[in-house]
C-alpha cells in the first residue's frame, strides 16, 4: 500500500469511527434500539455506567444495554446528547476513542424542573468487523450533573 493509500485509510478508519459514535448518541436519542444493536455495538460489550449509578461494570449483550436504557427512557419526553471532541487511535482492526458528551433530557410533565443534564466523557474501544466498525466497550465518566434528577 502507498503512503497516499495509507494516509486516506487513516482518515477513512477515523471518519468511520466519529460516524459511529456520532450513531451511537444519535439512535439513543431517536430510541433506536435495533439500530443500535445492528450498527453500533458487538454482541457483547463491556459497559461501565458506574460513574453515574449504573450496575457494576461488566460485559453484557447489547441487547441488555438497549433494553435497560429503553426502559430507563419511559417517562422521559425528549433525550438529547451532544458528543464531539472525539481523540481517536487505530491500531489495525481495534480503536480507542475519547470524547466528551452532554446528555439532556425532557419530562413535560416535572413539577421541579423539566430538564437534567449530564456531563462527562466517553473511554470507547471499537473493533473492526465483516460490517464495519462495531463499539465493544463503553467506558462513560460522569463529569458532574444539574437540573431535576428524578424528573418528577
Amino acid at each position: 500500500m502507498s503512503t497516499t493509500e495509507t494516509d486516506f485509510a487513516a482518515v477513512r478508519d477515523k471518519l468511520d469511527l466519529t460516524e459511529l459514535v456520532n450513531r451511537l448518541f444519535m439512535y439513543t436519542d431517536a430510541r433506536n434500539w435495533q439500530g443500535l444493536q445492528n450498527e453500533v455495538f458487538t454482541e457483547n460489550v463491556y459497559l461501565d455506567m458506574e460513574s453515574n449509578g449504573g450496575a457494576p461494570p461488566g460485559v453484557v449483550t447489547a441487547k441488555t444495554i438497549t433494553d435497560g436504557w429503553q426502559q430507563g427512557f419511559q417517562g422521559v419526553d425528549a433525550v438529547h446528547h451532544q458528543g464531539g471532541h472525539y481523540l481517536i487511535t487505530v491500531n489495525a482492526d481495534q480503536a480507542d476513542v475519547y470524547g466528551y458528551a452532554v446528555a439532556m433530557h425532557y419530562r413535560t410533565a416535572a413539577l421541579h424542573g423539566k430538564t437534567r443534564t449530564f456531563v462527562g466523557s466517553y473511554e470507547i474501544k471499537a473493533e473492526r468487523t465483516g460490517s464495519g466498525w462495531r463499539i465493544n466497550h463503553l467506558k462513560y465518566n460522569l463529569q458532574f450533573a444539574d437540573g431535576n434528577a428524578s424528573l418528577q
